[in-house]
């Protein structure tokens, strides 16, 4: 992306998100992180060496969820047998051996953060892994500004269920109504919607 682009998305995003919040909640992957591809090229990688071609918009439509989760609508979609757990822990290897050092930033969602790191309170809420999404921020430079970090795993439901924007704002000690969601896919929207938050969607500034 242009300077002169992610200069105007910039503004925008601070436009739409002026107002009365006291917490920002940005997803990781997809939001702060231009990583998508990597993470679709290590579900295809995956699922290739157990001799299964699968297609990438799969990954995009669920973009998001838990990592098991998307492995299941993997075996609904494809009539595969995939065991989730083992199949997260083969995508998390191949992901952080041959990708994630690569991780670039979505510039102006991160430059939003970093700009209002101080002023409101900043939380990640992701559905992948602690340990993939604590190396990503650390990539991208902003991992000492995230105070509360919610991943996959840590709460009784993930997206799009409220459960991880829900547990993001009671451990800031912000009232959801008072916090504002960044995301990229519909079940992260579901899941601000759900938690009684406002959000935006960064793919569509």
């Amino acid at each position: 992306m242009d300077q002169q682009l992610s200069a105007q998305k910039y503004k925008a995003l601070t436009k739409i998100s002026s107002g009365d919040y006291k917490a920002f909640l940005y997803d990781c992957d997809g939001t702060l992180a231009d990583n998508m591809g990597a993470h679709k090229e290590s579900y295809i990688r995956v699922a290739a060496d157990d001799g299964y071609v699968i297609e990438g918009d799969i990954i995009d439509e669920f973009a998001g969820l838990p990592i098991l989760n998307v492995v299941g609508e993997i075996n609904k979609r494809y009539n595969t047998t995939f065991d989730p757990v083992d199949f997260a822990a083969r995508k998390h290897k191949v992901f952080f051996s041959e990708y994630i050092e690569k991780t670039q930033p979505i510039d102006y969602v991160v430059n939003h953060l970093i700009n209002h790191a101080g002023k409101v309170k900043i939380g990640v809420v992701s559905g992948g892994s602690r340990t993939s999404v604590e190396k990503t921020l650390q990539v991208l430079g902003i991992r000492e500004m995230v105070e509360v970090l919610i991943c996959a795993g840590e709460t009784t439901h993930g997206k799009p269920y409220a459960d991880p924007f829900l547990a993001a704002a009671k451990q800031l000690g912000v009232e959801p109504r008072h916090c504002l969601v960044f995301e990229d896919g519909e079940p992260g929207v579901q899941a601000a919607e759900a938690a009684g938050m406002q959000w935006v969607r960064i793919d569509k500034i």
